[in-house]
Formats: structure tokens, C-alpha cells, sequence
């Protein structure tokens, strides 16, 4: 049978890897092959990020610089790395404060151990309101990471809501919520100008 030239071949359909019974596991991200970049692994599942926002890499981009300039020694700040809950829960914070010392390995490493994180920042993307209010909070207090910032995007101006660990109930209290500057003593003193991250030309 001839295949008439003037209609376009149909891209094959993704083949996205079959779950294995129980789920998959934090070991089975460094396995699978051609997974796409920053796959997480919550309660055995693959979670894939859709395509990033304007206003979610300029938060990205300035919380890594910021807090860069006033981590002090000892701490480190990272991007988008996974850390080790659980068997079934290897999720990969926007950015990360981790213990230089409780985090070291080789540089072949993919991921560090949850007890390691100071303070977990996830920026809200429209695909990730549920895991970032809820489901990824929760299981950062139960893993003991005692401060959680959650970034939101309210008309192109970021909001942040900033939780500290209680640490009888191992749940998250809310501390603050900061519209145009945050400034906090812990985990460290930081006081950042939260107008810096909107896009240029916005008004102030």
C-alpha cells in the first residue's frame, strides 16, 4: 500500500516507563533511562515539570544569588536537586539550604539526605499548586527540614509564605507572609527585596 507523500508521518506517540508493582523507588531515578530533566519521585510515582515560567525562573534565579551572598559558613545553597526522603519520595526542591557537612559526597551524586536540608523554597508553578501547598510540605515536616518557604506568583509580584518546623507534632506553623520585602532570623538573617524579582517595565 502507498503512503500518499503529501500527508505528514504521525510523531510516535511517548512511551513513558511502566510502573513496577509498589511503584517506583528513589533508586529508580538514577536507573531510568530518558527521563526528562528534574523528574521527581512522590509516593512511587514519576512526576514530570511542565515548561517553565518567566516569573518561576527569575524567583529561581534570584533566591539562588541572594542567599548565596548571605549563607553563612558551613550552609550551602543549591538549585534544583533531590533529596532522600523515603523509598518512595525523592522530590527536588526549587532551592535548597543544606549542612555542607551532612550533605558531602562525590560530585557523581545525585541526591542528599533530607536530614541535611535547613530550609526547602518551592516556587508555585499552575501544575504544582496541590504538591506545593500540601503534599510536598507535608512530607518535608515529617522528614524533619525545619523551615519551608512556598514562592507564589500574585499579579507578577511574588508572595512568600514561610513556615517553621514544630518540631513535637512535626508539622509546619506558619511564620509570616511577605509581599515586598522579607526579612526573617532564621535559619539565618536574610532580608531580601522581594520588588527585584518582577519583570522589568512592570510599575512599581
Amino acid at each position: 500500500m502507498s503512503v500518499d507523500p503529501e500527508t505528514p508521518e504521525q510523531e510516535p506517540a511517548p512511551r513513558w516507563p511502566v510502573p513496577p508493582a509498589g511503584g517506583w523507588t528513589a533508586d529508580d531515578l538514577d536507573r531510568l533511562p530518558n527521563l526528562p530533566p528534574h523528574t521527581e519521585l512522590i509516593d512511587g510515582s514519576l512526576i514530570f515539570v511542565s515548561p517553565q515560567t518567566r516569573f518561576h525562573m527569575r524567583a529561581l534565579r534570584f533566591f539562588e544569588w541572594q542567599l548565596e551572598s548571605l549563607v553563612p559558613d558551613g550552609l550551602e545553597v543549591m538549585r534544583e536537586f533531590t533529596i532522600d526522603i523515603d523509598r518512595l519520595n525523592r522530590p527536588e526542591p526549587d532551592v535548597l539550604v543544606v549542612d555542607e557537612e551532612l550533605a558531602r559526597g562525590p560530585l557523581q551524586q545525585t541526591r542528599i539526605p533530607a536530614e541535611s536540608v535547613r530550609l526547602a523554597i518551592e516556587v508555585v508553578s499552575p501544575d504544582s499548586i496541590g504538591r506545593d501547598r500540601e503534599t510536598k510540605p507535608a512530607k518535608y515536616a515529617r522528614a524533619g527540614i525545619p523551615h519551608y518557604w512556598r514562592v507564589e506568583n500574585k499579579n507578577d509580584r511574588a508572595v512568600v509564605y514561610v513556615f517553621e518546623l514544630e518540631p513535637a507534632t512535626r508539622v509546619y506553623v506558619a511564620t509570616g507572609i511577605f509581599h515586598d520585602r522579607l526579612k526573617v532570623t532564621v535559619p539565618f538573617p536574610i532580608d531580601l527585596d522581594l520588588t527585584t524579582i518582577k519583570p522589568k517595565g512592570l510599575p512599581e
